[in-house]
């Protein structure tokens, strides 16, 4: 039984997508960008800068799709990916929606002068 669970274990170690690579610490790294959205959920919406949620979102989602078509498969780099361009999406759409608010706010008073 320990000998199966060593067997498993070194197989990860030395699979094409293990610690030995980089292809295991560029995804594990990239979370740091997922956490620091999810920290931005706090700032207002107004604060939040749409040109590098944009680009968060399209390289979130063109690396997702990427990291399926390359050699080893990456899907740990696919999930990262995904969850950065949701993140973003998310962020983008906090930014839409503060937008909306902030023009019928300003309308209203108009509307009834």
């Amino acid at each position: 039984m320990a000998a199966a669970g060593t067997s498993a274990f070194s197989k990860f170690i030395n699979s094409p997508v293990g610690p030995k690579t980089i292809h295991f610490w560029a995804p594990a790294m990239k979370w740091g960008l997922v956490i620091a959205g999810l920290g931005d959920l706090t700032r207002p919406a107004d604060q939040i800068s749409v040109k590098q949620q944009l680009s968060l979102a399209a390289t979130g989602l063109i690396w997702t799709r990427w990291s399926t078509i390359i050699t080893p498969k990456n899907y740990s780099l696919a999930t990262v990916n995904f969850f950065v361009g949701c993140t973003a999406a998310y962020q983008l759409a906090r930014v839409a929606m503060n937008k909306d608010s902030s023009s019928e706010k300003v309308e209203q008073p108009a509307k009834s002068a």
